[in-house]
């Protein structure tokens, strides 16, 4: 396999992807898949034309990731724009294709990834973010998947884990900003919940409704992030928090704790707290124990150090920060924000724009730009 020759066709296909009508994430991520179809195809059967070859796969990958999203979208126009509280309504398809994705023949997290690229409609690039691995290997990843269930029979669906993980961060992209996907999330663990009497199903739509009451101040009239210190709490949907907090509690009660579990109840505790100075800072410490013990995780350790800072003092966070990986994602705005706290605020100016530069999303940059602004400002009086 030329890799050379792949890499320097590249440029010139995705231009006429583009001048065909795809906008560019969409054409890049078609000419992705090309480029790892030629890579399985080309070695037993090359192309006389390579290039009309990648042009003619990619663009039909392209069709078929617009079909499947033009089928998702058509799906989320029937939702109103808000979930609405109690029963849910009768099951539809979408929720029985996360289910058949979720495909026994497949890896969890490659059922996850497929999940989210044919039905939630994410981008490659946004899997990838989600799964903190570099953009080609998702690509990889969800091309084996789709190679590995395109001979097999739909007729032993996939897990409740792995169609939970897929609802989650489904939820969790919508909830960025970047996609909007929250509502579809939030009305498809509703259904679940329905179907499925299990305390992770109940925990997730409890972390989901929690979050989901806050998403009117997430955000400030100029688009620009709300931290949650300063967020108006009066502002918060009080029906979703008791809705969460309700089934939160119920799903507790059965003794079978899972992350999700605690994920909801270190929500609930900022739910209830009412004002920021009045957050129940130890108990959040005391779950991210549990939830680290549950995932091993490394973002819920990141997490952790904040609250471990809230808890405990900021030499304490910034003390857990120390034992975790400095190229985790948000590592450096957590570090800033510590050393702020502790008085040091040249290191955290610089921190601060440092986690900008590194920032996945334009809101999250342009928060970072402006403490780190407002620190060195600060330092010139």
């Amino acid at each position: 396999m030329n890799e050379a020759l792949l890499r320097s066709l590249t440029p010139g296909v995705l231009g006429i992807l583009v001048r065909r009508g795809a906008d560019f994430a969409a054409a890049e991520d078609a000419v992705q898949d090309a480029l790892v179809e030629a890579v399985r195809v080309w070695p037993a059967d090359p192309p006389r034309d390579a290039k009309g070859w990648l042009v003619t796969v990619a663009w039909r990958k392209f069709l078929d990731a617009s079909r499947a999203d033009a089928a998702r979208r058509r799906r989320e126009d029937r939702v109103d724009e808000e979930p609405r509280s109690g029963p849910a309504p009768a099951v539809d398809d979408t929720l029985q294709l996360y289910f058949l994705c979720a495909h026994p023949s497949l890896t969890p997290s490659s059922a996850v990834a497929l999940t989210l690229r044919a039905v939630g409609g994410l981008t490659t690039r946004q899997i990838a973010q989600a799964y903190l691995v570099p953009e080609a290997t998702m690509a990889q990843r969800i091309s084996r998947a789709k190679r590995t269930v395109s001979d097999v029979r739909f007729d032993q669906p996939g897990d409740v884990a792995t169609v939970l993980r897929v609802l989650y961060l489904v939820f969790n992209e919508g909830y960025s900003g970047d996609v909007d996907l929250t509502s579809e999330a939030i009305r498809l663990t509703r259904q679940l919940a329905a179907v499925i009497d299990h305390p992770e199903v109940a925990g997730l739509l409890a972390l989901m409704l929690l979050h989901h009451a806050r998403r009117a101040t997430r955000t400030a009239p100029d688009g620009g992030l709300v931290p949650l210190a300063e967020q108006d709490r009066g502002r918060w949907d009080t029906a979703s928090i008791a809705e969460g907090v309700g089934i939160l509690q119920a799903a507790l009660a059965r003794g079978r704790l899972g992350e999700f579990q605690a994920q909801a109840a270190i929500a609930a505790l900022h739910a209830d707290a009412p004002t920021a100075g009045e957050t129940d800072w130890v108990q959040i410490v005391e779950w991210y124990d549990e939830l680290a013990r549950l995932t091993d995780s490394p973002v819920v350790r990141l997490n952790r150090a904040v609250a471990v800072g809230e808890a405990d003092g900021p030499r304490a966070g910034l003390a857990a920060l120390g034992e975790l990986d400095g190229s985790l994602p948000r590592h450096a705005a957590v570090a800033a924000y510590l050393h702020e706290r502790d008085g040091d605020l040249g290191t955290a100016a610089r921190l601060y724009a440092e986690a900008a530069h590194r920032a996945s999303n334009l809101a999250e940059r342009d928060h970072l730009t402006r403490q780190a602004a407002r620190l060195n400002a600060r330092g010139r009086r």
